[in-house]
């Protein structure tokens, strides 16, 4: 069988409707992590439940990385509205990802108080060991453009798709100043919390790698929950896979010395 297509979502309800589509599907563990291999519409892939988290998602990854060679990561699932635009089964297509979880507190006294909208992000990425690895932006991961480019020639009538930055952390916000800061100074659209991780590791890795999520709420405008978002996205996902053309291997004669 060729390579596989990993696609990723953290909780059961993120990934049913996948698993429910999979023809010769076989369940596989590791550690806590589950992942089901076969086909789904004729393209290898492997579902990963990752759980939810940076930490789970990030191990995830590396294990799927490494047990199944695959040929890209998907990461999809639901996410909080950023965009006051934004409805519930909107759908983002992470052009990027950024790291929000990761920050530098300026010094304050005792008794100072904290002020979050001054903290610094962090470059994780960073080994030059010095004592100020700080950015003037959180850490950033780009979309694999052919992972994008059949995205965004996919399907999708349950609401509008949009292009844009997704932020990941292991923070649930609903400070809506705080929210409004990242949507401001940083671009986001939506929230969740395991994608940078996730692109973290497919980067150190070389895999290709895209996020795509749906709002599932948008605490912003005051729109609640609706689970069944998270079926849209699925649909979503498995109408993309026949749509992507990965970029075909260099020959080795053409490659440079």
């Amino acid at each position: 069988m060729s390579k596989p297509i990993v696609i990723q979502g953290a909780m059961q309800v993120e990934v049913a409707v996948l698993v429910s589509r999979l023809s010769g599907a076989v369940c596989e563990t590791a550690g806590g992590w589950t992942f089901w291999r076969g086909l789904l519409g004729g393209v290898p892939v492997v579902i990963s439940r990752t759980g939810m988290g940076m930490s789970n998602a990030a191990a995830a990854t590396a294990i799927a990385i490494e047990r199944y060679a695959p040929l890209a990561v998907i990461n999809q699932g639901t996410a909080g509205g950023h965009d006051p635009q934004l409805l519930p089964h909107d759908l983002v297509l992470g052009t990027r990802v950024i790291h929000l979880g990761a920050f530098q507190s300026p010094y304050r006294a005792p008794g100072a108080g904290s002020d979050t909208l001054a903290w610094r992000p962090l470059d994780l990425m960073d080994q030059s060991e010095t004592a100020d690895f700080t950015l003037p932006v959180p850490m950033s991961f780009a979309a694999d453009p052919a992972l994008l480019a059949a995205a965004r020639r996919a399907a999708y009538p349950a609401g509008q798709v949009v292009d844009g930055v997704i932020g990941s952390s292991d923070v649930w916000n609903n400070e809506l100043d705080r929210i409004a800061h990242f949507h401001a100074r940083y671009g986001t659209l939506v929230e969740e919390m395991e994608a940078a991780s996730v692109a973290q590791v497919c980067g150190q890795y070389g895999v290709p790698f895209l996020c795509v999520r749906v709002v599932s709420n948008n605490i912003v405008i005051g729109a609640p929950h609706d689970v069944a978002t998270a079926n849209a996205c699925q649909a979503f996902v498995a109408g993309l896979l026949p749509l992507y053309l990965p970029p075909a291997p260099i020959p080795a004669l053409l490659r440079p010395a």
